[in-house]
């Protein structure tokens, strides 16, 4: 989600300002081409938080 928003505020369809923590730091240190690599990942079977171990 981060890499996604930060590839917006590169193609100047959301604030730079706006971007916030990770986002923010993206937008700054990667290229066009490497957010479309990674805003396009698919999250649907990635999980959502690290499981504790009991």
């Amino acid at each position: 989600m981060a890499a996604g928003a930060a590839l917006a505020a590169k193609r100047g369809k959301r604030s730079k300002q706006a971007l916030k923590g990770a986002s923010r730091g993206m937008a700054q240190s990667m290229s066009v081409a490497e957010l479309r690599k990674m805003a396009k990942t698919k999250r649907s079977k990635l999980p959502t938080k690290k499981r504790s171990k009991r």
